[in-house]
This record gives C-alpha cells, structure tokens and sequence, in this order.
C-alpha cells in the first residue's frame, strides 16, 4: 500500500529477514469494498465426487441415560479467517457456493511454484524462501499439511467428518487484526477490524444455509449457529453440532490505545456488545496479541514475540513494557533479556510515565505492567450483564487476575482458557467458578499430559474436558507421534465416542492421508488423533473428552442464570 509508513516496511523487512516484503509494501492495490459471495440457497451443490468423509453409520443423537449428552468440544478455530486480515493472506476457503474446486485453491500471489509465498515459507519453514506445489485441489499434494500455516484447515466437509464422529461444540472465532492487515502488502478489504468481524459472522450463516439446502432445507443441517445454552443442548441433542461465535481481535469496538490514551469509550463498549449479541456472538476476548485500551496481553516468545513487540509499536507507539515477576504468576518470557539489558531495564522504566519504551528487559520470570484497564473492567462487567462468555486467554497476568477478582466477585461462572494462553496457577480459580479449560492441539502425547494437569487441578466433580484446534490460526495443527511406528492407530477405527461409526482414512479428492503419517493435516482428522490418544493412555481420556460438550453446556447455562 503506497501509504504504509517506513517504519512498518523497514521493522518487518529487518524482523522477517525479507527485503521483499519492504518492496511489496510499496506496490500493493489499494483495499476494495467488501464483496459478497453469491447467495448459497442458489448455489451448486458443494459436495461433489472425491470429498466424501469416510465415515460410515448413523451419529449419536438424544443423551445418556443420565441425561446427558455426549460429544466433544473444539473450543477454538477460526472458520472464517480467510476473511480476517485484509482477506489475502490465508488461501482457500472453508467453503464455496461453486464447490470445493472453487474453495480449496491456492493463492494467485504465491506464483506457479510458491517461490513467492514468502509468509507461508516464513511462518512454517522460518525463511522467505521455498517452494510448494500449487494445485491444490484434486491433488493437494503439498497442502493441506500439519506445517502449513496459510492454506485452508478446515474445509466444511473436513469438519464433517469431526462431527460425524462425535464432536458437538465448535466456537468459531472470528478473527482479524489491523496491524497486520496493514503490514500485509496485499488485500481485499480494509483493515476495519470489526467489519471483518460482521463479515466473518455472514459467512458463517452462509454455510449453515448451504448445509441446509445440501440436507433437505432449512433447519435440517448438521451445522447449527447458536446463540445461547439452551438452544445448544437442543441442537446436540438433535445429534447436530452446536456452533457458537466467538470474538479473538486486537482491538474490539476499535478499542485501540495509542501513546497510553484510549480510542474507545464506554458507549461505544455498550454499543459494541449490543451489536455482537445481536449477530449471535456468545464468546469473547477482551485483547490479542498486542495491549490495547481494555488490557495488557500475555507475551509471546522468541522470533515471534519479537515480531508481535515490533507489532505493538506501531499500532500503539510503545513497545511491551515488562518487569520481573514478584507473583508465583508470570507471562511468558520475551527478549532480549540477559545480564546487559536487565542493567539497563531500572533507569529505563523512569522513562515509561513520559512514554518512551524500549525492548530490553530485565530478567525472567516477565510480567507484562499492563493489566485489566477501567474500560476493560467496564467491558467484562458488561459481558456479564449480557451473559456472555469470557475468554481469559492472551491476556496479562495483571489483567487475567484482576478479571478474576471481578467474575469472583459476581460469582460469574461464565469464563475459559481454550487453547492454553493462561498461566496454569490460575486452573484452580476457573474451576472453582464453574469455569472451563481446553487445552490447544499439541501432539497426542502431549495433549494427554495437559488434560492429566487440568485433571489435576480441577479436583473433585464432574469433568469435561475440550481441545482448542485454533485451525486457521496461523499456526501448526498436531504432528504425529514419533514413536507410534510400534503402536500406530489402526484403520478403519470405531469412533472413539460412538460404537455405531466407522472411520477409514480421509479421502479427498486424490489425496489420503495417516494421522501416523501426517498428524492432523486438516480438520478431518482430529478424530484420528482422539483416538491415537486411546492408543496411548487408554479410554479415560476419551470419557472426559465425551463429557466436554456438556461441560461446555453446564458453565454456559450457570452464566445465563447468575
């Protein structure tokens, strides 16, 4: 974009090591108005021949007979984010009105080879160099992979085949982040962070009314947009999955923070949950990945903190401010931190009150300074009053125990950590709340230690446990196990949560994939790697994981009626 400032060019060209990204900052097209997709009811069918789920026999429906029901939780994707961040920098789409060879496409930018996808190669191979085969679709023979982080990971009918198997809860996060979209050279739509929003959430009406017309009409689809506790249950117990919406953005209600001042104020928080609850919204962060005028956000490490405090800069014209952790508490760590900078870091912090940062700190453990703001307090108070979810993830320690203290206090039962951006000393205090905790998708063995420690730290009652996928989170999915060459997950399986159905491999198109082989390529197969869990610590797991959509439904309904 010929406007983007030299700083934002020269920091991303300096911190990704790509020249290329300054020159195409400076070539880009100008933002386009928002497009809409053609109207789904009068679409083709999107199913076509080779995208079949392999699966076979009826799903679960109704409940225990205790009276529960049955089915597992992802309480953290991102369906829709191809629309997030300007729309040009995740490729394919969960689905097409014209049918999966128009949805599972590769970008136009990354060239015939991928040389020229240079985020793609940054972000799964920490280079700007490399090359991928480009088809996509019917040979997706690069992609979609367990590595790749900008091609699509959950295609509908890949979702399909979770709830086919058993899943009955996904929050569908909608996404997006300006800073980023402003960074990115190339873009669809403006960087209006709640535009995108309103759009995600269309789109995902969209596909629940396509789902419709591919299953007799309206309301008879297996994909269901819910809007509170009991509809959920209704719909889970029709054997459907349950589809809640969700908020996981930098700067929600343009709550955006520049030299410690805020862009926001109290009517507009007011009106923009209004807005949220009327387009459905259940479920909420307060901030992400940068401090903005609602809370200080829990750091990320390494390389990509150290992209993320280049981020924070220029959308706030601070860098993150840390000191050493006195609480048991910590963020986690950023750099550089080592004997010089921690000299440094003391006459340094005299010069925060007059607004001047720099990214050297003291040493670890880190805690951001930044927590839960006034009008952060005044936007979970609110969340309460409407009955929403909190999502405590991203934020500070600060700002996660302030929050606390406020849900506490109102005995608000409706807050979860889903996909482990919480500091694990405060699992207790959820639980105690009638809260909830998901872990994200590690590798298999590593998912069953974090549900042995959330186990642990829940005690007594009843457990339901969740996984957050973040599919289309500009992240991994779960590789396989190293070691399952002696004690693989055998094909076709039993759902691990429905005796009645019947997994073979995923085929789609001319591609089939192996959780042995592949981890979780795509989100068809998270059922496989539910099950190697089964393979490798017995059926315990897969009990809690069963019990995570009512879990999900009980925190849920004691929110709705504190």
């Amino acid at each position: 974009m010929s406007r983007t400032h030299p700083l934002v060019r020269a920091a991303l060209a300096v911190l990704t090591g790509s020249a290329l990204l300054a020159g195409l900052a400076s070539i880009a097209p100008p933002a386009a108005a928002v497009p809409a997709l053609p109207a789904t009811r009068s679409a083709a069918p999107a199913t076509l021949p080779g995208d079949g789920v392999n699966v076979t026999g009826e799903p679960f429906r109704g409940t225990t007979a205790n009276g529960e029901v049955r089915g597992y939780v992802d309480a953290h994707s991102h369906l829709m984010s191809w629309e997030g961040f300007g729309g040009s920098v995740l490729c394919g789409k969960s689905f097409d009105p014209h049918g999966i060879e128009a949805a599972l496409r590769d970008c136009d930018d990354h060239g015939k080879d991928g040389s020229l996808a240079w985020f793609e190669n940054f972000t799964s191979k920490g280079t700007p160099f490399g090359t991928h085969d480009t088809t996509g679709w019917p040979t997706f023979k690069d992609w979609p992979s367990q590595q790749s982080r900008t091609h699509q990971q959950a295609y509908y009918t890949w979702l399909e085949r979770s709830w086919r198997a058993g899943q009955r809860v996904l929050v569908n996060q909608l996404v997006s982040n300006r800073t980023l979209c402003e960074i990115y050279p190339l873009k669809k739509y403006p960087c209006d962070e709640m535009g995108s929003i309103r759009l995600q959430a269309q789109r995902t009406y969209e596909l629940q009314d396509l789902v419709d017309k591919e299953n007799g009409g309206p309301g008879k689809g297996w994909f269901r947009v819910v809007r509170d506790a009991a509809e959920a249950r209704r719909v889970i117990e029709q054997g459907k999955l349950a589809v809640v919406l969700g908020v996981e953005t930098s700067e929600p209600f343009g709550c955006r923070q520049v030299g410690g001042l805020p862009l926001c104020t109290k009517a507009q928080i007011d009106q923009g949950l209004d807005e949220m609850k009327r387009l459905g919204v259940s479920s909420m962060f307060l901030c992400h990945k940068f401090d903005n005028a609602l809370c200080g956000v829990r750091f990320d490490s390494g390389t990509t903190g150290v992209i993320m405090n280049a981020g924070n800069f220029i959308g706030s014209g601070r860098f993150w401010q840390a000191d050493t952790c006195t609480r048991p508490e910590h963020d986690n760590p950023i750099t550089p931190s080592n004997d010089l900078t921690a000299l440094l870091a003391g006459p340094l912090a005299r010069l925060r009150p007059l607004g001047i940062t720099l990214p050297l700190y003291p040493k670890a453990p880190h805690c951001n300074i930044n927590g839960l703001t006034d009008l952060g307090a005044y936007t979970v108070q609110g969340m309460m009053k409407r009955q929403m979810i909190v999502e405590i993830d991203h934020m500070s320690v600060k700002a996660a125990d302030r929050t606390l203290s406020l849900l506490e206090a109102a005995k608000y039962p409706g807050v979860i950590s889903g996909h482990s951006w919480m500091d694990g000393g405060y699992a207790p205090r959820v639980y105690r709340l009638g809260g909830m905790i998901t872990s994200y998708g590690h590798r298999a063995d590593g998912f069953v230690e974090d549900w042995r420690q959330a186990k642990k730290a829940h005690g007594e009652g009843f457990f339901g446990f969740g996984y957050g996928l973040d599919a289309n989170g500009l992240g991994p999915l779960p590789p396989a196990r190293p070691d399952n060459g002696s004690n693989p997950l055998r094909y076709p399986f039993p759902s691990p949560f429905d005796d009645a159905v019947t997994l073979d491999r995923q085929r789609t198109g001319e591609r089939t994939w192996d959780v042995n082989k592949e981890g979780v390529a795509n989100y068809g197969l998270v059922p496989d790697w539910i099950a190697d869990m089964r393979t490798i610590s017995g059926d315990e797991i897969i009990t809690d994981l069963g019990r995570g959509a009512e879990a999900y439904l009980r925190m849920w309904e004691r929110a709705a009626s504190s």
